[in-house]
């Protein structure tokens, strides 16, 4: 059983939540807040053939030790998606094709979701002061960017991954 499976599954047990049981917000223990505040760290640039996400100065230095790393993470908001009826919307034909088959948005990389956080794999190419370089994203140019974690082989690798058929057609 994978670790964090096995974690979240013995917190689910610690609280008295039986396995496979749906169970409402309101069985949970209280949250602290039931809101958060989430302020971009920067943007995507798209210059002349050239894709970078361009820090806010005062984060230059959280970039130190990037440029070991071949691969990142940048989690970013689906800002130009922000609409009350996209947010309410639950399921979607996968990758917007329908001939796939209609799938909860949780099970989906759907920018039609009810928080936009964006996550997308990019190679690095260069980090130079407050600019990382990457090869592409998935993201239009001056879309915000929430965070970059680096990409580490030893953890973000899963022995045995699976997904429905549709998930590996483009």
């Amino acid at each position: 059983m994978p670790r964090l499976f096995a974690m979240a599954l013995a917190g689910a047990l610690a609280l008295g939540i039986p396995p496979a049981k749906s169970v409402d917000a309101e069985e949970l223990p209280p949250r602290q807040s039931a809101t958060f505040a989430v302020h971009p760290i920067g943007v995507v640039k798209k210059i002349e053939g050239r894709t970078l996400i361009v820090l806010d100065k005062k984060y230059q230095p959280a970039l130190l030790g990037l440029d070991l790393f071949s691969h990142v993470y940048v989690v970013w908001w689906f800002n130009r998606n922000d609409t009350p009826e996209g947010r309410a919307t639950l399921q979607v034909h996968p990758m917007g094709n329908r001939t796939n088959p209609v799938t909860g948005v949780f099970a989906t990389r759907s920018p039609r979701r009810p928080n936009l956080i964006a996550l997308t794999l990019c190679k690095i190419v260069s980090v130079e002061a407050n600019v990382v370089e990457i090869e592409a994203i998935d993201a239009f140019a001056d879309t915000p960017v929430l965070d970059i974690k680096p990409f580490i082989p030893g953890y973000d690798s899963a022995a045995g991954a699976r997904s429905p058929e549709w998930a590996g057609r483009r």
